[in-house]
């Protein structure tokens, strides 16, 4: 049996995709919610917040909660939500991550990029690419673009958790990601970050990140090798 949040934010998906709020549209307020559902408003704000996560809506503090303005540009491929912590670094607690810093560039987002991120095409972002590796063994080859209003990145802050340095020093307050999951054939990127072959397949996860208050500050794409790579869920029936 699912917990009543999350039979809210059941409800509440549905009737986004059923066009009962509209991309861009003011949803209802939190109080109004708890009256419509007959709960509290703590748990109105934990569906919202799986919403946030699920990149269908974002807050503004003072003014609400909107449908994403790009909800259903997204691509219509099939989705599997990998249920782990967000991050090479927290996803391998306890081991040793190193990173190989191989672009760390400026320039404005493509019309999609700034879609994703919901900003301004002429706001400039970062571009980076890395490599990731865990116990001295390729891990992944990632590629984000994040707003430069963001934070300020240098190469030494790439070198390590990029995720932990917004947290623990710029006081950014991470909610959870959007993921696809999907997969492809090694790029000649991937030959030339992990050693790939051309061709071979490698696991790719697709994702938009998201602060507490709903706005996106990161899109990413990171690939794994095939022969080291697993996708892992851990599933709850309540």
């Amino acid at each position: 049996m699912a917990y009543k949040y999350e039979t809210i934010a059941d409800s509440l998906r549905a009737d986004i995709k059923a066009g009962k709020y509209a991309p861009g549209e003011l949803m209802p307020d939190q109080n109004k919610l708890a009256k419509t559902f007959n709960t509290t408003r703590i748990t109105i704000h934990k569906a919202i917040q799986l919403l946030i996560i699920e990149g269908m809506v974002y807050s503004k503090r003072g003014a609400g909660t909107f449908v994403r303005k790009d909800f259903g540009l997204t691509d219509h491929r099939q989705e599997t939500r990998v249920d782990r912590p967000i991050g090479t670094t927290r996803t391998n607690a306890g081991k040793k991550v190193t990173s190989k810093v191989l672009e760390l560039q400026a320039r404005l987002p493509t019309t999609r990029e700034a879609e994703q991120l919901m900003i301004d095409e002429m706001d400039p972002v970062y571009v980076i690419r890395r490599v990731r590796y865990v116990e001295g063994q390729v891990w992944a080859y990632e590629h984000t673009i994040m707003p430069t209003s963001i934070v300020t990145l240098t190469k030494s802050v790439l070198m390590g958790s990029v995720y932990g340095y917004l947290e623990n020093e710029c006081g950014l307050s991470i909610a959870g990601s959007h993921r696809i999951v999907s997969a492809g054939k090694a790029t000649q990127d991937d030959v030339d970050g992990m050693g790939a072959k051309l061709g071979d397949p490698v696991l790719i996860i697709n994702q938009v990140s998201y602060t507490d208050d709903g706005q996106p500050f990161e899109v990413s794409e990171s690939h794994f090798p095939y022969a080291t790579s697993t996708v892992v869920a851990d599933i709850q029936v309540h």
